[in-house]
């Protein structure tokens, strides 16, 4: 077999003259009367071969190559040996690296043909997901996912020298351990060993990565994957990869710098762009009162106001009733003439659909703000509107008048939907003082993050009074309005550590089954510690302004968890579950309404 000497990406106008042999699949072929041109195509790129035109006068095998080279077809894997060469003035390709180069082939092995292809691999968009999906293989061979893959490499790999090079230890934690679901579900592996028990596959490695640092390893980092068997999304996966990092004896000034450090390194390494540092950073409620979000896009310069006070005093009943009980909020459009009644309908209708009861709006005109609804108001009322909004001619309000969270939902909505960013721009923040506790659907408290973050020194006193106002040493990045990673300080007391499930309905016998480990740990001189993990999928899809984290995973699995490529999940022979000590039960689907 051919073997190949040079990559099909590689080859420069410097190299004329040599003699090399590439290896690869035919990208195109071409047919110029007599002399055939074959793109060939590896995973570095392409490089024109020629069929039939000999840098050499003694080569008497043009014939029989070129006779040969017609039955070649597009995706059949070849070897060729040949003489680089100058191509000839006018015929150059600017628009590849090889551009100013050919080979012309003296040597032509076949090394595989291709069957019929699923689609054009040069317009994969021309087919649904899941054909892309089932033959993802081709996908990767040719364009952006290709890239994608390239990128996350490297990434990978100024990962690894970043955080080796500050004192960093790459330790593996397990990946059957005991199951201890917060939040999303685990999923679950029957042990045969031990029948009737079951192993967790990890949603992270925080407890082994709290252990270490109680290990005294002080400075740990890991490229894991992690599962979460839930419901997915554009930026969801089962399995997701995670880069995981815990430090010891620091605070959140320590973390936050060396990842500011790390980002910088990664944004001008792989992408040439230089980041403003520090980076911003905004307090949750903050965050929530101006955009609507913890994670909002701040290439996007609409704001929300809060004008519950001035709509508490107008005579429209709607904004009174729910300056009571809820607030109201709105966000202004600048220039928005062109935004049509019909328009309005639309927007209405979709944040309906987010559990609004309606959209208000005014426009304001030349004479002042304007709209079905300003009769309700007095002129001074309309003066302070238009003067918190700061509108001018042509601008347009919405307004929401509802709960807080639907307030904030909607309106963060319409701020994305009203204004396109640009997409070669990248704005990065922090985001932290979230509270430490939110409300579960039965009235009682659970973790804002996880039950492991440490409380404000200053709130502990808190804890049993109002543990609503708790704050948490929890802080999030966020990049173009995607939260890309998320840590906190941790809890390093055994006592505290007890005081938080209680407040969480965790109880003394509850958390010695499912932590008990953890806690025992946290006896034996346990060092303050905190760390912070990245979503690398999202952050990777975030850098290369991609809309979904199935973009940068080479075998992702449908919005059903579902691989067409393996068909997995799938039936399993019945004596495997008989080693397992199982019984399988397909439930059966619940009525609608039941």
């Amino acid at each position: 077999m051919l073997k190949p000497t040079v990559g099909c990406g590689k080859l420069r106008g410097g190299n004329a003259g040599e003699e090399v042999i590439l290896a690869g699949w035919v990208s195109s072929w071409r047919d110029h009367g007599g002399v055939v041109f074959i793109d060939l195509r590896d995973s570095g790129g392409v490089t024109q071969v020629v069929f039939g035109r000999s840098s050499s006068p003694e080569d008497p095998g043009q014939g029989e190559l070129l006779k040969r080279s017609h039955s070649l077809r597009n995706e059949y894997v070849i070897a060729v040996r040949g003489r680089v060469e100058r191509r000839p003035e006018g015929t150059e390709n600017s628009k590849i690296p090889t551009g100013e180069i050919e080979v012309l082939v003296q040597e032509l092995e076949v090394l595989n043909t291709c069957a019929e292809l699923p689609f054009d691999l040069k317009n994969p968009g021309a087919v649904g997901e899941e054909t892309l999906l089932k033959y993802r293989y081709l996908e990767m061979r040719t364009g952006k996912l290709r890239e994608n893959l390239i990128f996350k490499h490297r990434l990978f790999q100024e990962t690894r020298n970043f955080f080796s090079g500050k004192g960093f230890c790459e330790i593996e934690t397990p990946f059957l351990t005991k199951s201890t679901p917060e939040g999303a579900r685990d999923f679950l592996v029957p042990s045969r060993i031990n029948p009737g028990s079951f192993y967790a596959l990890p949603q992270s490695p925080q407890l082994f990565k709290q252990i270490l640092m109680v290990g005294g390893m002080m400075r740990y980092f890991q490229i894991v994957k992690c599962f979460r068997d839930e419901d997915l999304r554009q930026d969801r996966q089962p399995e997701f990869t995670q880069l995981d990092l815990e430090m010891s004896f620091i605070d959140e000034t320590d973390i936050k710098n060396i990842l500011e450090e790390y980002m910088g390194v990664l944004f001008e390494r792989l992408l040439g762009v230089e980041l403003k540092r520090p980076f911003r950073s905004l307090g949750y409620s903050e965050s929530m009162l101006r955009f609507g979000t913890d994670k909002p896009d701040l290439r996007n310069p609409l704001e929300i106001r809060d004008i519950t006070e001035i709509a508490s005093r107008s005579s429209f009943k709607v904004f009174k009733s729910a300056a009571e009980t809820g607030v109201v909020r709105g966000v202004k459009v600048p220039g928005a003439d062109k935004v049509s009644l019909s328009d309005i309908d639309r927007l209405t209708g979709e944040v309906a659909e987010l559990g609004a009861k309606g959209l208000a709006w005014m426009r304001h005109k030349d004479e002042g703000l304007h709209s079905q609804i300003t009769k309700f108001f007095s002129p001074e009322i309309l003066d302070e509107i238009r003067e918190t909004f700061e509108t001018s001619p042509g601008d347009l309000i919405f307004f929401i008048a509802d709960s807080t969270d639907t307030a904030c939902r909607c309106l963060s909505y319409l701020r994305d939907k009203l204004y396109r960013p640009d997409p070669g721009k990248f704005e990065i923040l922090w985001v932290e003082d979230y509270p430490l506790f939110e409300k579960d659907d039965e009235g009682g408290w659970k973790p804002l993050h996880h039950p492991f973050t440490a409380p404000c020194p200053e709130d502990i006193r808190l804890l049993d009074s109002e543990p609503g106002k708790v704050r948490s040493r929890a802080y999030d990045l966020v990049l173009n309005g995607s939260e890309i990673g998320g840590g906190s300080i941790r809890i390093h007391s055994g006592e505290l550590q007890s005081r938080i499930f209680n407040i969480i309905g965790i109880t003394p016998e509850e958390a010695e089954s499912r932590f008990g480990f953890l806690l025992k740990a946290l006896k034996y001189g346990a060092p303050p510690h905190g760390g912070f993990a990245f979503g690398v999928d999202r952050m990777t899809a975030g850098m290369m302004n991609l809309s979904s984290i199935r973009d940068v995973i080479p075998f992702p699995k449908t919005q059903k968890a579902h691989s067409p490529l393996t068909e997995a999940p799938s039936p399993v022979d019945r004596r495997q579950v008989y080693d397992l000590g199982l019984e399988v039960r397909v439930p059966e689907k619940p009525e609608k309404g039941v």
